[in-house]
């Protein structure tokens, strides 16, 4: 199980949309490529694929090119921004229990992250994956969600929670003094350069007793949660979830099928027999990801065409026209005239 698996609440979006934009970015520009407008960030149902978050991410890196951005983003999240997840954490009767709801219902949060829980000694640990992403992404969403979790520990448990160990693998950013003047992480600076990525704190706060414990509204969370988590599932098929990790992924490297079998965690026999199943198959599926991707940059009359071949991992403006042919039949010039004229 993976974040592709699940469609998503546009609320972490919204975050970050309102993140950029107090930084003085256009929203248009952060929402560029995602498929979404600023009207749909209003719609408090609006569910979205793991692919346009990820959209919406990297347009945030590329716009604000600071280090340890991740951990500022992640700081903003609080559990009302869970929704009923959120709710469910505060309301556990311990910390234990939090924990354990927390981690049953991942899927449901905006993680990209695979998540764990583990007891070592005296020391309750909550290691964090990285996903398989391109590197700037990968930081970026690393960090931020071991910032948010920092955040939902201290909410959960109290002002006067303390972590005993903050971790990351990657190496400490230049500019490092940062952290000191924007963190709140209570337990210190992280340690860079880790084996894993990980929050750690004294185990025997699992017993702790939580001041909003509420049995009723933890029961209701719950079964909200089981309702809502196979809703989403059921949502996607195999091919929705190859179309979404070809989306996602940087756009001069397009995965290939072995790749998105590993990805999946499936093997690359399974994989072709799903999609049949389905009626389609990888490279239809590439076809259209890589198609849709090269018109949303023929849409930006500042880009020339050779700048959307370079971009797009082709060797030189005659490849990307061939494939381009290969897609629509017609040219890139050509595409380009209908997109600018508004026609798919």
């Amino acid at each position: 199980m993976s974040f592709w698996d699940f469609k998503r609440s546009s609320a972490s979006v919204r975050l970050l949309v309102e993140f950029g934009q107090e930084q003085g970015l256009d929203i248009a520009k952060l929402l560029a490529r995602s498929r979404l407008k600023e009207a749909d960030l209003a719609d408090p149902a609006l569910e979205l694929d793991a692919s346009q978050e990820l959209c919406v991410v990297g347009n945030l890196i590329r716009a604000c090119r600071q280090p340890g951005l991740g951990l500022e983003v992640g700081m903003r999240y609080n559990f009302a921004s869970y929704g009923l997840w959120g709710l469910g954490l505060v309301s556990s009767a311990t910390a234990g229990d939090a924990l354990a709801l927390a981690l049953r219902f991942i899927p449901l949060t905006f993680a990209f992250c695979r998540i764990s829980g583990d007891l070592d000694g005296e020391l309750c640990t909550v290691t964090f994956e990285a996903p398989d992403v391109e590197p700037a992404l990968q930081r970026f969403l690393v960090e931020r969600d071991v910032a948010a979790a920092s955040r939902l520990m201290r909410e959960t448990l109290g002002p006067t929670f303390t972590l005993s160990r903050f971790t990351l693998q990657h190496t400490i950013p230049l500019g490092a003094s940062w952290l000191d003047a924007h963190l709140n992480m209570r337990g210190g600076r992280p340690e860079f350069g880790a084996h894993s990525n990980s929050l750690s704190f004294d185990r025997k706060l699992l017993d702790l007793r939580l001041p909003q414990a509420n049995p009723v509204t933890v029961a209701m969370c719950e079964r909200a949660c089981e309702e809502l988590i196979e809703r989403r599932r059921a949502r996607l098929g195999t091919s929705e979830c190859v179309r979404q990790y070809l989306d996602a992924a940087p756009l001069n490297m397009a995965p290939d099928l072995p790749q998105a079998a590993r990805m999946l965690g499936l093997s690359e026999r399974t994989l072709k027999r799903r999609l049949q199943d389905e009626g389609t198959s990888f490279r239809v599926l590439l076809a259209e990801v890589r198609g849709h991707q090269a018109n949303g940059l023929l849409a930006d009359a500042s880009l020339s065409l050779t700048d959307i071949a370079e971009r797009m991992g082709f060797s030189d403006l005659s490849s990307f026209s061939q494939a381009y042919k290969r897609w629509f039949g017609v040219a890139p010039s050509a595409g380009r005239s209908g997109v600018q004229d508004g026609a798919p």
